[in-house]
């Protein structure tokens, strides 16, 4: 985010300068967008409208703006108007089925302009990956199969495509399937690391732990920051009974629990930002709405003092925790700088999906609001608990979670982000409200 802040900077100047530049108009606005700037993105992607910039990019940008501000129905009025201009933008595809799929839950409304797109060039393989990709978090596997492959009848070489079909074939259990389309992938792109992150996976799913762990290894030294290497790494070495695994996953010095007061208000301006009525797409939730809390929405009194005291009790903790050989504690400055914010509202029947956080470092979630029937919740049956340790791709043999976390009001939990972590399925009639964090060494 530095290099976008100092982009922007750039910009500001530039256009201060030379105001009738519509081209850095654009670019300022994709830029401040990406800043979670979305007031200042729409007033720069208007600017280089007006200034007759016709390009699609730029709609696309401002329509993001707009779903940003919570302004959903301009959103999706930007997004139909950027496709206009460019009919197989497979971006604007996704964005704009993502919008209505998390406003309605309705699979239909979700796949219309996609399936209108294909229709008019069914020649075209982006299309079928974003159609996967809708299909796969609307629950559809087999048909998110059928996207992938039909787009890698047309373009067998594609990597995102064969990347999809692995991970597909992976999550229901086939792992010479996954395997077979990872090692294409990674032959169409060598040196990607996402293709090698996809073949290391297939690995484990395939049961070839070995090669595997040796895999992890050569991505952990070409991409040593990288979170979710790390936890491919772990997997690896927890399946081969590595005692490392035990050092990286120490959950007593690892996993801190901290109480912080919850300000008068915040769950109330929480409820009333929350808007959706479905998840995103390519994140760990299902059955509830996620909020990405950017700068707006971090001036508002009660999330500021939040996120104060969230930084002031994991500083605190950071400082005690002192440094070691794991990956989390050999960067430990006893300091945390904020790099990302959210908000999860999970309805009866929600949880997420095992995950980890690839560009993070210290992950953190704080309850706000939890359910009498999670707060009831025995140890045997632990609905609506955080879960630790149970990896996001299936492996050979089945891994099961070895860390819990009851949930609570004002509880903050800090853990590290490439530690594998999921919630466990509830079922009430209130809402599971939680606030959640990535951030660095400050």
């Amino acid at each position: 985010m530095e290099d976008r802040a100092a982009d922007a900077a750039r910009l500001r100047s530039h256009v201060s300068a030379e105001p009738r530049d519509a081209i850095a108009w654009h670019n300022l606005a994709s830029a401040e967008g990406d800043l979670g700037r979305a007031v200042e993105a729409e007033k720069a992607a208007r600017t280089a409208i007006g200034l007759g910039l016709a390009a699609p990019e730029t709609r696309f940008v401002l329509a993001r703006a707009l779903q940003d501000q919570g302004r959903l129905d301009e959103a999706e009025a930007m997004f139909v108007e950027c496709l206009a201009l460019r009919p197989g933008y497979p971006a604007a595809h996704r964005d704009l089925a993502q919008l209505r799929w998390m406003r309605t839950g309705s699979l239909p409304a979700a796949l219309e302009g996609v399936d209108g797109a294909i229709a008019a060039a069914p020649g075209d393989p982006a299309l079928q990956l974003v159609r996967s990709i809708i299909l796969e978090f609307a629950g559809d596997l087999g048909a998110a199969t059928a996207s992938a492959e039909s787009g890698l009848a047309r373009a067998p070489a594609d990597p995102e495509l064969l990347r999809q079909a692995a991970h597909l074939a992976a999550a229901r259990g086939d792992g010479a399937a996954a395997l077979s389309w990872a090692r294409r992938a990674a032959a169409m792109s060598p040196g990607d690391p996402a293709s090698g992150i996809t073949l290391c996976e297939a690995l484990l799913t395939a049961g070839r732990v070995q090669e595997a762990d040796a895999m992890a290894a050569g991505l952990r030294e070409a991409h040593p920051l990288d979170q979710h290497v790390v936890a491919l790494q772990a997997t690896a070495w927890r399946l081969l009974g590595d005692a490392r695994y035990g050092e990286w996953q120490d959950y007593e010095a690892l996993v801190s629990r901290l109480q912080v007061e919850l300000p008068a208000g915040l769950q109330a301006d929480l409820e009333c930002l929350h808007r959706f009525a479905q998840h995103p797409f390519q994140q760990s939730v299902r059955g509830g709405g996620q909020l990405p809390l950017h700068a707006v929405e971090m001036e508002r009194p009660a999330i500021r003092t939040l996120f104060e005291s969230i930084t002031q009790a994991a500083d605190r903790r950071l400082a005690s925790m002192g440094r070691g050989a794991d990956p989390f504690r050999s960067r430990n400055t006893g300091r945390m700088r904020l790099t990302g914010a959210w908000s999860i509202r999970l309805s009866s029947g929600g949880f997420h999906t095992d995950h980890v956080h690839p560009r993070g470092w210290l992950s953190a979630v704080c309850y706000i609001d939890i359910p009498s029937e999670v707060q009831a919740s025995a140890k045997g049956e632990r609905a609506g608990w955080l879960r630790l340790g149970r990896p996001g791709i299936r492996t050979t043999p089945a891994l099961l979670p070895d860390h819990f976390v009851k949930p609570e009001p004002g509880l903050l939990v800090l853990f590290p982000a490439y530690m594998w972590h999921g919630v466990e399925r509830f079922e009430s009639a209130s809402a599971r409200l939680t606030v959640a964090l990535d951030a660095l060494p400050g």
